[in-house]
């Protein structure tokens, strides 16, 4: 009797004890799922919300006006940097020198956002689409100009454009003015040898590349003595050697030259007759002038065939970037993207 009043009293507490440990380990259990869930929510928000902060730097738009047909065009950034690229540098460039044409792009638009003051510029738009600016082309239009080479060298492009997307090149944490040009005469030009203020990255550097490696290091031209005198305001004297130069600048360029007692700026020689370069020399052949030049462009910057002669030799986007323009940092600009469109939105608002 007393065995079964034993059994009788165990079966019952395993009856009240079981349920209570059943009860405790599913608590435990669904507390620990419960948590669980909570952290991949939170996981889940993170995560949606840096794609979210990743959306708004992408969406960055460029206002561009597009002279042809007199608008303002809203171009996404990366888009932008891409048609400009395409427009400013050949898609056969080598990639390294593609992504450094994408780097300073990138940068001379950056800059212009955070200035917007270069030009005088018509309503609603940042910059313009000739080479006041950058030289910028629509996907449409360059599919015309290329036709069935498209998508060969737009794939090419956009390589170049998004290996690089969201870097510019500062100074001391500020974009740089990112100046650009075709061909060097072996040498780069100091900024304030040809526009009125000192940049302490934009010196003087040597670029060999560029006698090799462009079909324009070297031109001649032959203009109307009468065209130059109506040009240049002056009365070119009737001798061969009727104004010798005498003074260039660090970069090899004309610093400035005198004619009939009128001192000129190589800067000003060159954009009045539309010379290649202001590394010239001259001399007058009867009615004529014959003009040699020496390089293509103004000479401030990256030289692109120079960029190209770099990349050929090994020399990668950053070093090539680092070389043209001193004393400067590759930084991420996302942050300085990002309240810029918010800017932008508020202003719409």
């Amino acid at each position: 009797m007393k065995q079964i009043f034993v059994v009788i009293s165990v079966l019952t507490s395993v009856c009240i004890v079981l349920p209570a440990v059943l009860v405790m380990l599913f608590s435990d259990s669904r507390a620990a799922t419960d948590l669980a869930v909570d952290h991949v929510a939170e996981d889940k928000g993170e995560r949606a919300e840096e794609e979210v902060g990743k959306e708004e730097v992408e969406e960055v738009f460029v206002p561009v006006y597009r002279d042809a047909s007199e608008t303002v065009q809203e171009v996404e950034l990366e888009q932008y940097v891409a048609g400009v690229v395409a427009s400013e540098m050949p898609a056969s460039f080598e990639m390294e020198a593609l992504k450094a044409q994408a780097l300073v792009a990138r940068t001379f638009v950056v800059k212009q956002m955070e200035n917007e003051e270069s030009i005088q510029l018509p309503e609603g738009a940042l910059v313009t689409d000739t080479t006041s600016h950058q030289v910028y082309h629509s996907n449409e239009e360059l599919q015309e100009l290329w036709g069935s080479d498209y998508d060969e060298k737009m794939e090419r492009i956009q390589k170049a454009v998004y290996a690089t997307k969201g870097e510019v090149i500062t100074h001391e944490g500020t974009p740089i003015t990112a100046s650009f040009f075709s061909t060097s005469n072996g040498y780069t030009e100091n900024a304030e040898d040809y526009w009125a203020n000192e940049l302490p990255y934009l010196k003087s550097v040597e670029s060999p590349w560029d006698q090799n490696n462009s079909p324009r290091f070297t031109n001649t031209v032959r203009i109307p003595v009468s065209d130059a005198e109506a040009k240049l305001g002056v009365s070119i004297p009737a001798t061969e050697e009727f104004a010798p130069i005498t003074e260039r600048t660090e970069g090899g360029r004309v610093q400035e030259v005198t004619i009939s007692g009128e001192t000129f700026h190589g800067r000003e020689i060159r954009e009045a007759l539309g010379l290649d370069s202001s590394d010239f020399s001259w001399h007058r052949e009867a009615d004529e002038l014959v003009v040699s030049t020496k390089g293509w462009g103004h000479g401030v910057g990256m030289s692109q065939y120079g960029a190209d002669g770099m990349a050929k030799s090994g020399k990668s986007y950053d070093e090539i970037v680092a070389h043209y323009y001193q004393e400067i940092q590759i930084e991420n600009h996302h942050s300085q993207l990002e309240q810029y469109a918010l800017n932008t939105v508020e202003e719409d608002e």
